[in-house]
């Protein structure tokens, strides 16, 4: 392996009482060092910020203000990295923080300034510590949670595998057992979840399965495993069975498509008719104004996406050469009218098949 992702969610990282739990973090980042020195470059998505800060401050309960939530991020986050650069540095590697939103992955210039960034810091044999922003996040800009973020992160950084670390085994069958290999994410791997939430993380192995999905459907392996168990990140990296393995099932995707398709969040549809359709996912043409029944939500041109056929389903993305208004005058037009309907030049198409991706 070249690249790797490791992913540690804050109750790996914690105690029971909000602290950082200094001996589990020290073992990680050891056996981290351990495979940089071996050549592979390693990039760690982290959470815990809340929770460190949660403890500093001496709080037994999250707070429901979100002010309050984010000035426990500024504080725990600080410390969490304290101890990050304390125990890389021990083995000889310097850290970069990288605190990001769900903005910052929408936007193609910011999205490829990070790219950039990251390449950078491997250059340097910098090990880039990854966390959400959690001092300027709301809902509107989040990333979700970090099982999320670390898909993202794993596909722009395009790793070769990605292991999210948890305080379960892996992903668990109907009796209790360990589902040692999913080769593909089906409805019969989906009942097996069940949605789990605590006083300081969000998510669950439901989002665990959501970032393995992301992840392999972009060519990426992915491991869910015990943050606990020894030498957890060293048994994955060299194959051994440990947690539940997610075999990547390798679109083979251009870097831009994969953004498009994983990494920016949907604005809003568009609806489009079986005519439509065919050509879009037979013919690989570019969306037309003629084929558009509908739109949904209010975006901008150049934002990205979902295009639903006429029974809503899901079945491509791409980037809006329109606004949703501007869509909602033309639908339904021949493109030898648009330029009329909207009073100035018009292109023809309303997302160009370069900025299109079949899911």
């Amino acid at each position: 392996m070249r690249k790797i992702v490791v992913k540690l969610g804050t109750r790996t990282l914690t105690t029971g009482q909000n602290r950082l739990d200094r001996r589990n973090i020290q073992e990680t980042v050891r056996q981290m060092c351990e495979l940089a020195q071996r050549g592979v470059k390693v990039i760690l998505v982290t959470s815990g910020a809340i929770a460190s800060g949660m403890g500093l401050l001496g709080l037994k309960k999250k707070p429901s203000v979100l002010a309050a939530l984010q000035a426990a991020a500024a504080i725990g986050q600080n410390r969490l990295m304290d101890i990050y650069s304390e125990f890389f540095g021990a083995g000889g590697y310097a850290t970069g923080q990288m605190l990001l939103t769900q903005e910052d992955f929408n936007d193609r210039k910011r999205y490829l300034n990070i790219k950039y960034t990251l390449r950078e810091l491997l250059k340097f044999n910098a090990v880039p510590i990854i966390n959400e922003n959690d001092t300027v996040s709301t809902e509107e800009i989040r990333c979700g949670d970090n099982d999320r973020l670390s898909s993202l992160v794993a596909d722009l950084a395009e790793a070769d595998m990605l292991i999210i670390l948890t305080d379960v085994d892996g992903l668990m069958d109907e009796n209790g057992g360990v589902v040692s290999l999913v080769e593909d994410i089906d409805s019969r791997i989906a009942k097996m979840v069940k949605a789990s939430r605590c006083d300081i993380s969000r998510g669950g192995m439901a989002t665990k399965l959501e970032a393995a999905r992301r992840a392999t459907e972009a060519g990426i392996d992915c491991v869910v495993a015990n943050g606990r168990t020894k030498d957890v990140i060293l048994k994955v990296v060299d194959g051994q069975k440990v947690g539940t393995f997610f075999r990547a099932r390798g679109m083979g995707l251009a870097a831009r498509k994969r953004w498009i398709a994983f990494s920016s969040k949907t604005k809003g549809a568009v609806i489009v008719d079986s005519g439509a359709r065919e050509a879009l996912v037979e013919r690989s043409k570019s969306l037309l104004a003629s084929g558009i029944v509908g739109v949904q939500g209010r975006f901008k041109a150049k934002d990205t996406v979902s295009i639903l056929d006429e029974s809503n389903n899901e079945f491509a993305r791409g980037v809006a050469g329109y606004s949703s208004e501007e869509i909602g005058i033309i639908k339904g037009m021949r493109s030898s009218d648009l330029a009329k309907a909207l009073g100035r030049k018009a292109k023809d198409e309303v997302i160009h098949k370069d900025n299109l991706v079949i899911l």
